[in-house]
């Protein structure tokens, strides 16, 4: 266990995490797999430990995304450990995410079913550009950048490098690309032999990955640069070491440090003070992306960070307890950009909430499917911006495969089946994307929400009495005004209809 030191906290603590509580934050990058865990104390993030291990998944991947199972043992015993040290943290108040070695897999869930089992706890799979969110936040929260200043912040990571332009606690661009210094140092240097015309062609082709947005990075512009996870630290620390620098990164040391590496002609050769054994293997992979970043976006001087997407995740799960959850504002921009109609949103939102909160106790339901519930009522008409005709199916599309801000995955492939479930047959496939996990409670949603959208399918304002809802096992029991419903016969067809249609979820619905 390392020295406690405090993370100040950005205003009050939140509504679900109170002075006291421990958290945990793991990053199972494609190099190492880190934790952080702390304590709530007096408005202050304890560090009380962090655990670090070089696993190396990234270089267990070959052939089409198979996973060598030495690594995979690897990776399961490094999390085993994990487990065991916040065994007693309980889920809420854990967060696991995995990277780009993960996402490269032709089969995560293989991976993840075991991992999840040695862990203890949910792990969730992030896209690249919601790993740059978290990076930046972890940087930003931990240091501050000044009042209106732009800041740079490029993250090389074992698979991937996030490169992010910011403003205070605020993203303005966020990219990843596949370079990192595994992947690189293989794609590259696969036989470990080092030469100028290798790293020339190397550098060509990593340099055209940056070039893809070079251009609109530079018209916004910056104020300074910051490198953080462990592949810019390294290189920092060499440059200090050789003294070029002072711990920074600037653009007269990096090909100095270069030619340093190229003397050694194999990569098992080469000798930089301040190298470790254990990074030496994957130096080259990452100097090459530094070193074409710094060409072609023309830097001059990285500073190193503190943090990294860990302290990112955890500051993420205060705001996910507040006022402040990145995800309301992801949904609201949904909203605005596909042209949603509101209203008719609110009120399939307001129902849908009304028949959770009368089966929710029977059915096992909590806050977090609450919150989905009521996100997927918002956006379960997105798909009308392609065409009326099989909406829900155009509507599970955009939000499996947009760029969402503040959800994992895991989090938008469950929005798009309660999108893709909430009206006319279920397909059989609807859910196969999601882990075993979380089946029994998307079916659940799913149900809520194709019976709020029914109640409200004419898009009307007509004043409707609450439904009463009864939940046992997989039997609904819906009982209505009589008076009402006879006065509203479509509705009653409708529901009617629904008996059969609901079937596809493993739910009987019986009218009262």
């Amino acid at each position: 266990m390392k020295t406690a030191r405090s993370l100040t906290l950005p205003g009050a603590i939140a509504g679900s995490i109170q002075d006291g509580d421990t958290l945990a934050a793991i990053d199972m990058g494609s190099n190492s797999f880190h934790m952080i865990v702390v304590r709530v104390t007096l408005g202050q993030l304890r560090v009380v430990d962090r655990l670090r291990e070089t696993v190396r998944l990234g270089e267990g991947l070959y052939g089409r995304g198979k996973l060598d199972p030495q690594v995979r043992d690897r990776a399961l015993d490094c999390l085993s450990r994990f487990g065991q040290r916040i065994r007693k943290v309980p889920s809420r108040h854990v967060r696991a995410l995995a990277t780009n070695a993960v996402r490269q897999m032709a089969s995560p869930r293989d991976f993840l079913v075991p991992a999840e089992e040695a862990l203890g706890h949910a792990i969730e799979v992030i896209a690249g550009r919601e790993e740059a969110r978290l990076i930046y936040q972890g940087v930003a929260h931990v240091q501050p950048p000044k009042r209106g200043q732009r800041r740079l912040v490029i993250d090389i990571g074992g698979g991937s490098t996030e490169c992010i332009i910011g403003t205070g606690l605020d993203t303005l661009m966020r990219e990843s690309l596949q370079v990192g210094c595994i992947s690189s140092t293989r794609r590259f240097f696969s036989d470990g032999r080092l030469s100028r015309r290798r790293w020339q062609a190397a550098f060509n082709e990593v340099a055209a990955e940056y070039q893809q947005f070079a251009s609109s990075y530079r018209n916004l512009g910056w104020h300074e640069t910051l490198g953080s996870s462990g592949t810019n630290k390294a290189i920092g620390a060499i440059c200090q070491a050789m003294g070029l620098t002072k711990g920074a990164v600037t653009a007269e040391a990096l090909p100095k440090l270069r030619e340093r590496m190229l003397e050694a002609k194999h990569i098992d050769g080469i000798d930089l003070p301040g190298l470790t054994g254990e990074r030496r293997p994957v130096i080259a992979g990452g100097v090459i992306a530094l070193e074409a970043a710094f060409a072609v976006l023309g830097i001059e001087r990285m500073a190193i960070s503190k943090a990294a997407m860990r302290e990112g995740v955890l500051y993420d799960m205060l705001g996910r307890g507040s006022e402040h959850d990145p995800r309301e504002a992801a949904i609201q921009a949904l909203t605005q950009r596909y042209g949603i109609d509101e209203s008719q949103a609110a009120r399939v939102h307001a129902t849908s909430l009304r028949l959770f909160d009368q089966v929710s106790r029977d059915w096992a339901l909590g806050d977090d499917d609450r919150l989905m519930l009521g996100w997927a009522a918002h956006l379960h008409e997105i798909g009308l911006t392609i065409a009326h005709s099989q909406h829900q199916v155009h509507g599970a599309y955009i939000l499996a495969h947009s760029d969402i801000p503040g959800f994992s995955v895991q989090e938008q492939r469950f929005l798009a089946a309660l999108v893709r479930t909430h009206r006319r047959k279920v397909p059989g496939d609807a859910f196969d994307a999601l882990p075993e996990r979380l089946l029994l409670q998307a079916r659940r949603l799913s149900a809520l929400l194709r019976l709020a959208a029914l109640f409200h399918h004419a898009g009307e304002d007509e004043p409707m009495p609450l439904p009463r809802l009864e939940a046992s096992g997989s039997v609904l029991r819906l009982t209505m005004d009589r008076d009402w419903l006879e006065a509203h016969p479509l509705l009653r067809a409708d529901l009617e209809g629904e008996c059969d249609d609901i079937r596809g979820l493993g739910i009987e619905l019986r009218l009262q």
